[in-house]
């Protein structure tokens, strides 16, 4: 009995221990991904400050009456023509996140060992694949859900300056509500981000990682210049340019459900989870991104300040 007892007491103990390294290790990831937002305010400062500006612009064209003929529907035109406005916010802000995204993967790993923080987090118990996962979840994971949020605010307050600018010129309140897909516009939104932005478009930012970690200076430089080389060669070697087509192809959000006034008037037809799913172009470009990553955390291990 007591044999028996102590083997479940045992037992106990260690799915406990599980649990607690499972919590601790989930919480180490959310303390650093916060450290990461908390050191770089850009991540959010800069889609509210474009959400800020595309609202005092907004603004002003309600009272001007710029948009007024755009958010009156006729009797043969589609929701396409009042998605419009929404749909150029909208991508105003996800051209910003991108280009933050961009410039914040060329420095996260470069930076630390720039400015000497590097020896600070080396310190801590915390270990280099931790650290550099942390980090490539900021731009997959953190950056897309914040634009989301920030893009979502903006055009509910738009529609907000809409609903009353159509009402101070007499017309149907009622039509714009009914007529504008703001809910569907926002699961097309959610998706194109999470599918595109962030998954679509990891290994790009695992690459910037791995050259964030190697280079010593012109980490910019030497981001592109491999890459345009590559390019060059085979194309005075074969005369083709397939490594260019894949990178536009990359780049380009595999053309799957473009993000535009059209598909958003119809956002559900043009959600295709499925084929994105078992696209082979998403799961060769995160084993390449897995791949950067792994090398990209090699490269922190033995690399020390600059």
């Amino acid at each position: 009995m007591n044999t028996q007892s102590n083997a479940i007491s045992e037992s106990y103990a260690e799915s406990n221990l599980v649990k607690s390294v499972d919590v601790s290790l989930t919480r180490l990831v959310y303390c650093l991904v916060r450290r990461e937002i908390w050191e770089n305010r850009s991540l959010y400062l800069a889609p509210l400050v474009v959400a800020g500006v595309i609202v005092f612009s907004f603004s002003l064209s309600s009272i001007a009456g710029i948009w007024e003929a755009q958010l009156r529907l006729g009797p043969t035109e589609g929701p396409a023509k009042l998605a419009f406005p929404y749909t150029f916010a909208a991508l105003l802000l996800m051209g910003t996140t991108a280009v933050v995204a961009f410039f914040y993967c060329l420095d996260a790993l470069h930076g630390e060992r720039r400015d000497r923080s590097i020896l600070f987090w080396k310190s801590l118990p915390v270990s280099d694949l931790v650290t550099v996962l942390s980090k490539a979840m900021v731009p997959i994971i953190v950056l897309p859900l914040v634009t989301f949020v920030v893009t979502l605010a903006t055009q509910w307050i738009m529609l907000m300056m809409s609903t009353v600018a159509v009402a101070a010129h007499g017309d149907s309140v009622r039509a714009l509500w009914s007529h504008l897909p703001f809910f569907p516009m926002s699961m097309m939104l959610l998706y194109h981000l999470v599918a595109v932005h962030g998954l679509w478009y990891a290994p790009i930012y695992s690459w910037l990682l791995l050259v964030s970690a190697w280079a010593r200076r012109a980490v910019f430089l030497w981001a592109g210049l491999p890459l345009l080389a590559v390019g060059i060669v085979e194309k005075l070697a074969f005369n083709s340019a397939h490594f260019g087509g894949l990178l536009a192809y990359r780049l380009g959000g595999m053309g799957d459900a473009p993000f535009t006034a059209e598909t958003l008037s119809m956002p559900m037809t043009h959600i295709h989870l499925g084929q994105f799913l078992i696209n082979p172009g998403l799961w060769t470009g995160l084993l390449l991104a897995a791949v950067f990553l792994g090398l990209a955390v090699r490269l922190r291990r033995f690399r020390g300040p600059i």
